[in-house]
């Protein structure tokens, strides 16, 4: 286990105060068309100067690959200027600016996308209520999205990040690709495991060759990504070993694990003597750092964590308490906020969609 409270320096140079980071999270607080604004900026800006990192919410990297209304754009050099409000209002006090860079693929639906169908690696809905029947993505497609995330990260770069994390988890496109339920293709993009795995090759190459050509000094590319799905067919924990394996040797800065709470067990009979956490970080074994995250409430809880990952990632704490990070690094967690009343929403900067998010995943902390 690594001291939480000591720098983290990456293998691009960039370094960590700590090894505190602020995990992504959906905040549905920009304009309709993607543009950020003040109430945003003033959530993060909230939330930023006491831990090592904050990872941004998802900003989409094509048109069709909008998720949900109040997303944010980084489709467009037009949003360059807003880009660069947020890295400012995050990087306080050392705190480094990560932005998530995504494509929803089939978790979406028409309205949303102003009445286009929506789009996937394959015509398979995604199981869910009210699912909408996706098209096939062209080969012309996967290439103009695949140039979307490298142009996204010369955004980034233009804007101030100090990184991105390429957001494959969550059952987004990247994930869809990857997934045998979603991916039944029989070209180059499907099929076998190898070739699933190929649009995810191909945007981290892309990705990280923008930043090598770009001369941009202390700049990271990360990964994040889901360990199972429960769909039949689904990954599977022995299908992410491949894809850790892969990643492992890419020139990434860091792998960031999906889950709603670390000390998860996986779904396979064959994998149920550790958490995913554990196999996942022996899997790794230290070609990469690794993010931990689920679930973080305590000092108890960045303790276990770091026992199997490098850096850990907090998301529904720091919503309720802004100042979780300081407390836990002062010794005060007495001091931290464990609930909510409908009165602390402005106080907090909580919008709408992160108010939902909450009473979703915490009603007991909700009076």
């Amino acid at each position: 286990m690594t001291e939480f409270d000591t720098p983290f320096t990456f293998k691009r140079g960039l370094q960590l105060k700590n090894k505190l980071v602020i995990a992504p999270m959906t905040t549905k607080m920009s304009f309709y068309d993607g543009v950020i604004t003040t109430d945003e900026l003033d959530y993060y800006s909230l939330r930023s100067g006491e831990v090592g990192a904050f990872i941004t919410a998802a900003a989409n990297v094509h048109e069709s690959g909008k998720g949900w209304e109040g997303e944010l754009g980084a489709y467009d050099d037009r949003f360059i200027p807003g880009l660069a409000k947020l890295a400012a209002a995050i990087k306080k006090n050392h705190t480094k600016a990560i932005l998530q860079i995504f494509h929803g693929g089939r978790m979406t639906d028409s309205k949303v996308l102003g009445g286009a169908q929506i789009v996937a690696p394959s015509a398979v809905p995604a199981e869910r209520p009210d699912a909408q029947m996706p098209r096939e993505l062209s080969e012309t497609e996967i290439l103009e999205i695949i140039e979307g995330f490298k142009d996204a990260t010369r955004r980034a770069i233009e804007a101030g990040f100090d990184g991105v994390e390429i957001h494959g988890a969550n059952t987004y496109l990247l994930q869809q690709f990857f997934s045998p339920h979603s991916n039944r293709r029989t070209d180059a993009w499907g099929g076998t495991l190898e070739k699933r795995f190929t649009f995810i090759n191909e945007v981290v190459d892309g990705v990280t060759s923008v930043v090598d050509a770009s001369g941009v000094k202390n700049f990271i590319v990360g990964y994040r990504f889901s360990p199972e799905e429960y769909e039949e067919p689904g990954i599977r924990l022995s299908d992410t070993f491949y894809l850790v394996d892969q990643l492992s040797n890419k020139p990434l800065d860091y792998l960031h694990l999906s889950l709603n709470d670390y000390t998860r067990i996986s779904v396979s009979e064959d994998y149920k003597e550790k958490t995913i956490l554990a196999y996942i970080h022996e899997r790794i074994n230290g070609k990469l750092p690794l993010i931990g995250v689920g679930n973080v409430r305590t000092k108890h809880d960045v303790q276990n964590v770091l026992t199997h990952a490098e850096l850990i990632a907090v998301g529904r704490s720091v919503l309720i308490d802004p100042h979780w990070a300081q407390k836990i690094l002062d010794n005060q967690e007495n001091l931290i906020r464990r609930e909510l009343s409908s009165y602390d929403r402005e106080e907090l900067k909580i919008s709408n969609g992160v108010w939902g998010f909450l009473q979703g995943m915490m009603p007991e902390r909700l009076k």
